[in-house]
This record gives structure tokens, C-alpha cells and sequence, in this order.
């Protein structure tokens, strides 16, 4: 399915802010949707004088009269003038008489979608709301409904005089933000509630609120029930007063409730405002958890590394004091896996997802390899084109200790006393992570891959953990170069991931 953004550029008679507007808008469907009690369907022209769906939205408490999804569709020929003359007239308009759809009756109701330009003043249409009201399902509508559709027309009104949505409100968090289901008060231009929903009451209730909300001024509620000497959000007020289109969090006998006010108004004048209020608290203590396990699991990770570092340190000390040159060598060998890994414990320390950047792991390890590495006669310079990517943290460890194996030979063995160039080449496609490791030193004596501790390390590494492969090669001239290829498949999981 195409998204909002292509199908709109596909008419190419929008600008990025009229796309913007129109995603904010989409965005607020759930709520017109339930506050209607209606299908709401966002319409935008098309070149030859039709109409394509762009957003749709199914009402939450009520039945939907659009079992398949119409995005994407032209108008209906039944809906195209009344939507043609809302988008002409820059006016609401009704339909006539019930609409028949798929042997259902229906209201419909066309609202053209203003947005002021900021660069002149002038507001232009940028395209159409409809709302298709069921009324196959019609009853005698409570207190409630009434107030909703109030509200909703209201907001239909804002609509089609450019006041909403609103620009300087945030942007709707998707998990924890609070529908008109949840809760919803209504208070007057004073902030004085009106109406206020059973759920809204009961949210209240649990605050520590025990009176009717009717009647009452909701910013004097809310101070009333907040703890003394507690401190709190600044803009609160304004929000329980109903004067800015922001959010706020009421906390109070270990209950969290989450509040959003839409200001209402007529012609520009303020008449008053929509106050959705949830129940929040049990949200807001996994996101604690979660905060708290974040902070473990990198707390964790730096303690690794500072242990493994230690671990080096201790190594390398050993290996100072060490009299055989075999034992010297198997100890920095030692020292330098543990720093590699310590690496890519360090750089999860300092993020909030188990991934890494492997690029910035890798340039770190490749220092530290070419100056431990290198010899008094030996003369290394190494280089790494092309990008890794973000890998999940259990194939990062590996991958760093094998490419740690495979320049530390590049340079001890590869390049004795001798000057050279050790190049790492990088290459992911959507298939496979491949890496070639190149020198340009004496190559592989008579073609012989080498049986050594670090080879071993490399296979283990390369074949078992990453289910990739390995192969080495002299190049023609001189020189080794190393293929190593990782099925994608097994590194997807980390940009699923991240994506999250």
C-alpha cells in the first residue's frame, strides 16, 4: 500500500507543507473518527478533476461501513460532487438525504481541508474530509454521543477554517496517548467542565477525586488533588485551563493519569477546549522498568570492559616480565583479543540498544591492532574503504576478534620488516556481509594457509559462530588477500532491531 506522502506527491499539486498538514491531520483521524462515531476518509484532487483517498479511519465505537480499505481509490460518483463542492466552495457541505452504500444508509458530510500559508496569509484548500455517518445502526443517542458529535463538529468546523490541526501542538505518541474512549471533558472558555465521560471520572476518581467533575473548574481539581509540595510541570495550568494544544502527566496516590487538551474555537475565538484524559500508570511503570533495565544492561557492559581491560593490563604486565619470546608472544596476542572485545563492550555501554555501529568499533580495534602489532622494522599503514553497517552485538564481538586475527597476521607475517599496506575492504548488500582483507607483503608460503592458534580462532569464528565463509589467497603479483562472506540473515536481526 502506497503511503500518505506518495500518494499525495503522486497528484504533484501539493507542497511539503500541505503534506505535512495533511499527515498531521491523518494523524488526529482516530480521534474525529470516534468522536463522529463515522468512517472519516481524507480526499486530495487529482489532474483530471477527481479525487484520490489518501487516509482512512474506522471509528472505534462504531460499526464501520468500509469492511475493505479504499486508500488509494478514486471517489465514489455518489460522493464526487458534494467532495468537488466542498473543495471549490471551501465549505462544509452536507448531503441532502441519506447516501445508500452496499445497501447501507449513510450520512455524508464533506469538509474542505484549510491550511494558512505562512509565506503570504492566504489559505488555500489542500484537499477534503468526509465523514460517513451509519445510520442503519441509528438509536436514540445518549448524553454522551451528543457531546461527542458536538465535539466533533466543533473540530470539523477547525478544519475547514484552518485551526486544526495545530502546528505548535507535539506530535502524538503512539504508545500510552490517550483516545476519546479513554476519557473526555469538556470544559468552557473559563476551563470550567461541562461534561466529563464516566471513564474520565473514574480516572479522576482514582487521583483522589471523590465530587462530580461537572460544575467544577478542572484547574482547581487538579491542583487539589496533586500532592503538597511536590513539584510539577510548569505548563500544567495552561493545560487544565484548556489554552494550549500540549500534554501533561497527573500523578497522585501512585496513579499516573495522561492528559492532552484541544483547544476549541470558533472563528478563531476560543469557546472553550477537549480535555482526553487515560489512565496511564501501568504504562508508565514498564517504561520505568524498561529505563532501569537499560541502565543495568549498560552498566553491565561497562563493567565488562573495565574488567577485560583490567585483564590486558594484567597481561601485558606478564608479558613484560616474561623471559621466553614465545611466552611474550602468546601473552600480546592475549592482551589483544581481550582489548578487542572490551571495545565492543565499551561502545554498548554508551547506547540504549543492544546494536553497534561496527564502523566506529572497527576503527578503534584497527588502531589498537596496528600498534600493537607492528614490529621496530616493520612499517604498516592500514586502511578501511567501505561501511559495515550496524550490526547486533553478538555478531559484532566475533567479527571484531576475527578481523583483529586477520590484520595481526597481515602485519606480523605478511609484512616483516618490512614496509606495507594492510587494506580492509567492506561490502553489505541486502544478501551478505563481505570483507576482504588485503596486504601487501610476501603471501602465503608456497600457498599454504597457515595451522597456527590465530587461523584456528578465525575458522571457529568466521564458520561456527556466523555460519559465514573464509578463504585465503596470494594475489597475482604478491600479497594475501582474505574473502569473508556473511549470509544477511543472520545480521537482519539486529536492523529489525534497531528499526524498533
Amino acid at each position: 500500500m502506497s503511503t500518505l506522502s506518495d500518494l499525495v506527491y503522486a497528484q504533484a499539486q501539493a507542497s511539503e507543507a500541505d503534506v505535512e498538514w495533511l499527515h498531521r491531520l491523518a494523524g488526529d483521524g482516530q480521534l474525529l473518527a470516534d468522536l463522529a462515531f463515522a468512517d472519516i476518509v481524507i480526499w486530495v484532487p487529482t489532474p483530471d478533476d477527481s479525487f484520490v483517498a489518501i487516509a482512512h479511519t474506522r471509528p472505534s465505537g462504531a460499526a464501520t461501513l468500509f469492511y475493505r480499505d479504499i486508500v488509494g481509490d478514486r471517489v465514489r460518483p455518489q460522493w464526487r460532487t458534494q467532495v468537488r463542492d466542498a473543495y471549490m466552495r471551501a465549505e462544509i457541505v452536507d448531503s441532502a438525504s441519506p447516501d445508500w452504500f452496499e445497501e447501507t444508509p449513510t450520512r455524508v458530510r464533506a469538509v474542505p481541508i484549510v491550511r494558512e500559508r505562512a509565506r503570504d496569509g492566504v489559505q488555500h484548500v489542500v484537499g477534503v474530509l468526509t465523514r460517513h455517518t451509519n445510520l442503519g445502526e441509528a438509536r436514540t443517542p445518549s448524553r454522551q454521543q451528543i457531546t461527542f458529535n458536538d465535539c466533533a463538529d466543533d473540530l470539523f468546523g477547525m478544519v475547514a477554517s484552518g485551526d486544526f490541526p495545530d502546528l505548535a501542538a507535539p506530535t502524538s505518541p503512539r504508545r500510552g496517548a490517550p483516545r476519546a474512549s479513554d476519557g473526555l471533558i469538556r470544559v468552557d472558555v473559563d476551563g470550567v467542565t461541562t461534561f466529563a465521560s464516566p471513564n474520565a471520572l473514574s480516572a479522576f476518581n482514582r487521583l483522589g477525586f471523590d465530587e462530580e467533575l461537572e460544575g467544577e473548574s478542572l484547574l482547581e481539581v487538579t491542583t487539589g488533588i496533586l500532592p503538597k509540595g511536590r513539584q510539577f510541570d510548569e505548563s500544567l495550568p495552561i493545560v487544565m485551563a484548556g489554552r494550549a494544544p500540549w500534554r501533561a502527566d497527573i500523578e497522585a496516590r501512585g496513579v499516573t493519569v495522561s492528559l492532552r487538551t484541544i483547544p476549541l474555537k470558533d472563528n478563531g475565538h476560543r469557546i472553550g477546549a477537549i480535555v482526553l484524559c487515560r489512565d496511564v500508570t501501568e504504562i508508565r511503570h514498564q517504561e520505568q522498568e524498561l529505563i532501569t533495565k537499560d541502565a543495568t544492561i549498560r552498566e553491565i557492559h561497562h563493567r565488562v570492559k573495565n574488567n577485560l581491560q583490567t585483564v590486558a593490563s594484567l597481561l601485558r604486565i606478564q608479558s613484560r616480565r616474561t623471559h621466553s619470546d614465545e611466552a611474550r608472544d602468546a601473552l600480546t596476542h592475549a592482551m589483544r583479543r581481550v582489548s578487542a572485545i572490551a571495545v565492543v563492550h565499551d561502545t554498548l555501554s554508551e547506547g540504549l540498544a543492544q546494536n553497534v555501529d561496527f564502523d566506529d568499533v572497527f576503527d578503534r580495534v584497527l588502531k589498537l591492532v596496528a600498534e600493537v602489532a607492528a614490529s621496530p622494522n616493520t612499517r604498516a599503514r592500514t586502511r578501511k574503504t567501505g561501511t559495515f553497517g550496524t550490526l547486533p552485538s553478538e555478531y559484532a564481538t566475533p567479527l571484531a576478534l576475527a578481523l583483529t586475527e586477520l590484520v595481526t597476521n597481515a602485519v606480523e607475517h605478511g609484512l616483516v620488516d618490512q614496509e606495507g599496506e594492510v587494506e580492509i575492504i567492506a561490502e553489505r548488500t541486502e544478501d551478505q556481509l563481505g570483507v576482504k582483507v588485503r596486504d601487501t607483503g610476501v603471501g602465503l608460503p608456497e600457498g599454504q594457509v597457515g595451522r597456527g592458534l590465530g587461523t584456528q580462532i578465525v575458522r571457529t569464528l568466521i564458520q561456527g559462530e556466523l555460519s559465514g565463509t573464509i578463504d585465503w589467497h596470494t594475489m597475482v603479483g604478491s600479497g594475501t588477500e582474505v574473502t569473508i562472506e556473511i549470509p544477511m540473515r543472520y545480521l537482519d536481526r539486529g536492523e529489525a532491531a534497531l528499526r524498533l
